[in-house]
């Protein structure tokens, strides 16, 4: 890979990677510290890393940080309490809400699937070689969490 292929691959899949880490972290900071250590691995490998091939080494590695962070926080199990006072909040509407809600009902590997799929739009194929897992697993699971989302949507009290 080229400098040229790489600056192409920072504007091409930058917002894509970003976008799926901090809608499984729900924490910017942390999602653009993960983003900027892809890229920065992506960098350093590029020599060995096809181009065709850098938009699944980017959400694989980032997946991969993703969950050493989540990891790495639950062993040390502080809350850091941020203050948002520059930025200013939106009511959300109910129905974003109850999605929200929905999806952090599910564990890290379900939620992170739903994203892949039905967010950004993934292949099974591309979604197995990002997480580490079959393509019959990744069907599998992914059913067992649309399952999930639905019993939880469909609930008396989440009926909007």
């Amino acid at each position: 890979m080229t400098e040229r292929e790489y600056n192409e691959c920072v504007n091409q899949y930058a917002d894509n990677v970003f976008r799926f880490i901090v809608k499984n972290l729900r924490h910017e900071e942390d999602a653009k510290d993960i983003v900027q250590t892809a890229f920065e691995k992506l960098w350093r490998n590029r020599e060995s890393v096809e181009t065709d091939k850098s938009k699944s080494y980017l959400f694989t590695v980032a997946y991969n940080q993703m969950i050493d962070h989540i990891r790495k926080s639950k062993r040390i199990s502080l809350k850091d309490e941020f203050s948002d006072s520059g930025i200013q909040h939106q009511p959300v509407p109910q129905v974003k809400k109850t999605l929200m809600e929905a999806l952090n009902r599910l564990n890290e590997t379900q939620r992170s699937l739903v994203m892949l799929k039905d967010y950004e739009g993934y292949s099974y194929e591309e979604i197995g070689k990002i997480m580490d897992l079959n393509e019959s697993q990744v069907k599998v699971y992914l059913h067992r969490a649309r399952l999930n989302l639905r019993n939880y949507l469909v609930s008396s009290e989440n009926v909007i």
